[in-house]
C-alpha cells in the first residue's frame, strides 16, 4: 500500500491524533482546533474536516480488518439490535445498530422507514459478514419478527424487558456526538459517520468495568500504540 501521507507536510502522528480526537470524543471541529492549538499545533477547523474525510475511512477499514482476522474474534453468539430516530436536515430517518454480547458494534445503517424491509436488510448484512447467530435480542418492534420469519432457519428471538440494554446503551455515544455536531445535514454523512464511529468505538473498547486498573492501562496503551501505527 502506498503511503497515504506522502503529499502532506504535516506529521502523520499529528494527523492521527487529530482524527482520533474528532471521532472518539464529542468535540466539534472548532473545539479540536482549539485543543490542538493549546498543544502547539496550529491548524484550522477546515483542515480537521479535510483530514477526517480523507483518513478516517482508511483507519476504520484497517481496524475492522485486523479485528476480523484476530484468532479469538467471534460475533455469532448473541446479537442485540435496536433502532432510534435521527433528524437529518429536518426529516426523520432511522438508525439501526447491532452489537454483540460484549458490546462490540457489528453494523449500523440508516434507513428511511422502520419496517420489515429495513429490519431484513440489516439482518442479511449481519449474516453475510458474521454467519448466523445463536440468538437475537431486540425490542418488541414487530418488524424484527417478520424479518426473521422471512429469513427462516429458526433463529431464537428474545424480546424480554431490560435484555436489550446493551444495544440501547450503544446509542448514547452517538447521541452525544450528534449534539456536538448540531445534527447531520445529509443521510450520506450520517451513514459514513456511524459506520466509522463503530469501528473506532470497538478499537478503544476495553470493557473497563470488568477488569482492574492495571489491565485497563495495559489495554489502553496497546490500543493507542495500534492507532499510532495505522497506515504506517
Amino acid at each position: 500500500m502506498k503511503n497515504p501521507f506522502r503529499y502532506f507536510k504535516t506529521s502523520p502522528d499529528v494527523i492521527r491524533l487529530t482524527v482520533m480526537m474528532y471521532i472518539r470524543f464529542p468535540l466539534s471541529l472548532r473545539q479540536v482546533e482549539e485543543l490542538l492549538f493549546e498543544r502547539g499545533i496550529d491548524v484550522s477547523y477546515e483542515t480537521v474536516r479535510f483530514w477526517w474525510n480523507r483518513f478516517e475511512p482508511l483507519f476504520a477499514a484497517q481496524i475492522r480488518k485486523r479485528r476480523l482476522t484476530h484468532p479469538g474474534y467471534h460475533s455469532n453468539w448473541r446479537w442485540h439490535l435496536d433502532e432510534v430516530f435521527v433528524k437529518v436536515n429536518g426529516e426523520t430517518r432511522y438508525l439501526w445498530r447491532a452489537v454483540d454480547h460484549e458490546g462490540e458494534v457489528l453494523d449500523a445503517i440508516v434507513t428511511k422507514k422502520r419496517d420489515r424491509k429495513a429490519a431484513l436488510n440489516i439482518l442479511k448484512r449481519l449474516i453475510k459478514k458474521y454467519g448466523r447467530p445463536a440468538k437475537i435480542v431486540t425490542d418488541r418492534l414487530r418488524s424484527y419478527k417478520a424479518a426473521l420469519n422471512d429469513l427462516g432457519g429458526n433463529i431464537p428471538h428474545e424480546t424480554k424487558r431490560w435484555m436489550n440494554n446493551r444495544a440501547e446503551n450503544s446509542h448514547l455515544i452517538f447521541r452525544r456526538r450528534e449534539r456536538a455536531m448540531c445534527h447531520f445535514r445529509s443521510v450520506a454523512s450520517l451513514q459514513k459517520f456511524v459506520s466509522i464511529q463503530g469501528q473506532v468505538q470497538n478499537h478503544f473498547n476495553a470493557q473497563r468495568h470488568l477488569i482492574d486498573q492495571s489491565n485497563y492501562r495495559k489495554l489502553r496503551s496497546e490500543a493507542l500504540d495500534e492507532w499510532r501505527a495505522l497506515a504506517a
